[in-house]
């Protein structure tokens, strides 16, 4: 258990520090391969009926699942075998795979470089990478809303929910909500493609985030206060616009966030050509603009500590225990 312990500390570090490794392996790059590999094999399994979509989405789940866990579990399991300090190193290195902070930060500030440049196709560019909606209609103030909204969205499922099944499985649990967050944004979309061989993964992941997107919000209400943003308001907008959002968990981070930094989330954005009506999360108090990317970054960074050293904590006293 000390080693779990020392790994979940270390693999936190490494993200905070250097964020995902340049040009190096990364576990949810090879979860992903293997989700588009068994997709193209089991839709040619199954018939293209609502039926067989959903059977052919479940066994894509259940595979998915069972060896991402499974391999995580072993490569651990055989690196204490061999030595604990490989054992250590091994799971470390998981953990930090399973952590997205630093990357999100890394993401978010070019589009604020960019907007502070002036550079607004740049900045459309660099948004477009880290949202799923059209962006190259949207103005400044667009693009610094649609940077705000994914920074508190992943706050929750990129950093927090993955910290808090580090914390309570090691790297093996860690591993496995990566899987079923990575098979999510890959198959649950509400199209034609998606909307059967799409469900399990779409429910699996809402119900593998329903605890942690609650507990995020609370946490990142608790580190507004603690940062000097409006806490009380955040609170205010998190109870009453919380479930502003087709997803039962996305917007919860997204109504702190707008409440700390009394701006209005949400609305209609365009997807794949269309308008989609959302709707609004938030007080439009005052426009969003390019320095409250650095505003929710900061919220972002403040909650992921917070989160942190109670996980370390209550990881030390069951040690202690």
């Amino acid at each position: 258990m000390t080693y779990h312990f020392i790994s979940f500390a270390v693999g936190f570090m490494a993200d905070l520090l250097l964020g995902d490794p340049l040009g190096g392996f990364h576990i949810v790059v090879a979860i992903g391969k293997l989700i588009s590999v068994l997709e193209h094999c089991i839709r040619k399994l199954f018939p293209k009926s609502k039926n067989g979509e959903l059977c052919g989405g479940f066994i894509t789940v259940l595979i998915v699942c069972v060896l991402s866990f499974g391999i995580s579990w072993w490569i651990c399991a055989v690196g204490y075998q061999i030595h604990w300090m490989l054992g250590i190193i091994l799971e470390s290195f998981l953990c930090w795979q399973c952590l997205a902070a630093r990357s999100l930060y890394a993401e978010s500030m070019s589009v604020y470089n960019a907007l502070k440049r002036s550079d607004l196709s740049a900045a459309r560019e660099a948004v477009g990478r880290i949202v799923g909606r059209d962006t190259a209609a949207l103005d400044e103030s667009g693009v610094s809303r649609a940077c705000v909204e994914t920074i508190a969205e992943n706050c929750s499922d990129g950093v927090i929910a993955p910290l808090i099944f580090l914390a309570i499985g090691g790297a093996p649990l860690g591993v496995l909500y990566k899987a079923i967050n990575t098979m999510d944004s890959m198959l649950g979309y509400k199209n034609d493609r998606y909307l059967y061989f799409g469900r399990v993964a779409a429910k699996l992941d809402d119900a593998a985030n329903y605890l942690p997107a609650r507990i995020a919000a609370l946490l990142m209400t608790v580190a507004a206060t603690m940062i000097g943003q409006d806490g009380p308001n955040a609170w205010s907008i998190f109870c009453r616009d919380r479930l502003n959002h087709t997803s039962p968990n996305s917007a919860h981070t997204e109504a702190v966030c707008a409440g700390a930094l009394h701006i209005r989330l949400g609305g209609p954005s365009v997807y794949f050509g269309k308008i989609v009506t959302k709707p609004y999360i938030g007080d439009n108090d005052r426009p969003v603009e390019a320095e409250d990317i650095c505003r929710a970054n900061r919220l972002m960074f403040a909650c992921t500590l917070l989160c942190f050293v109670i996980a370390l904590l209550g990881k030390g006293a069951f040690l202690l225990c």
